[in-house]
């Protein structure tokens, strides 16, 4: 006798009831294996949420930290095991301390790896950086309604001379005048320009 069960996600599965016992397991392994699949693919949607919640969360907590400024800048990976790496650039020490506390406050993160550099405090690098903002936000520049921002979104990160602007830019051209604008300034050795095109 022939019976028909019809599971979610399977088309149609056919059992022989009685003497085809071999039948009956075979449909039932390819059951079994069908339901790890689609168990398996549910776990792997539901880490890829996770991770991403935490990401938001940690993203959050770095860019709501009290002194984190556009002379600063901070960047985090999530790895597998739920252990978060920051990394980045700061003028301030507490800035490098309050990010790895915060981040170490949230639910779901096992440890952190503070990889923060703490840049010097040289009264020419702090010139050099009111000088750059300056040049790259003026007011008769395009990129002044980035500085109307809460956070501006190019960074001036400054060490002994040495100038690196990162963040994201709405085109090219913005990109380009950024970097013009940071070269112009005297006394800097070099500028790198590491703005991502948004």
């Amino acid at each position: 006798m022939f019976k028909r069960f019809i599971a979610t996600g399977v088309t149609s599965i056919w059992l022989w009831a009685g003497v085809g016992g071999s039948v009956t397991q075979a449909g039932a392994l390819q059951h079994d294996k069908l339901i790890l699949q689609k168990s398996s693919l549910a776990d792997a949607d539901r880490s890829q949420r996770m991770q991403s919640m935490l990401a938001a969360a940690v993203r959050h907590e770095l860019l709501t930290l009290p002194y984190y400024d556009v002379f600063d800048w901070l960047e985090a990976e999530i790895l597998s095991d739920g252990r978060v790496v920051l990394r980045g650039e700061v003028v301030r020490l507490t800035t490098s301390d309050d990010a790895e506390n915060r981040v170490r406050r949230i639910e779901s993160v096992s440890g952190v790896v503070n990889e923060i550099k703490v840049l010097s405090l040289s009264p020419r690098d702090g010139e050099l950086r009111i000088a750059l903002y300056r040049a790259i936000y003026d007011w008769n520049s395009p990129l002044f309604r980035y500085a109307m921002r809460a956070m501006p979104p190019i960074h001036i990160i400054v060490e002994n001379g040495r100038v690196t602007l990162k963040g994201a830019v709405a085109t090219q051209l913005e990109s380009q005048l950024a970097s013009n604008a940071a070269s112009h300034v005297s006394g800097i050795f070099e500028v790198r320009n590491e703005l991502r095109i948004d």
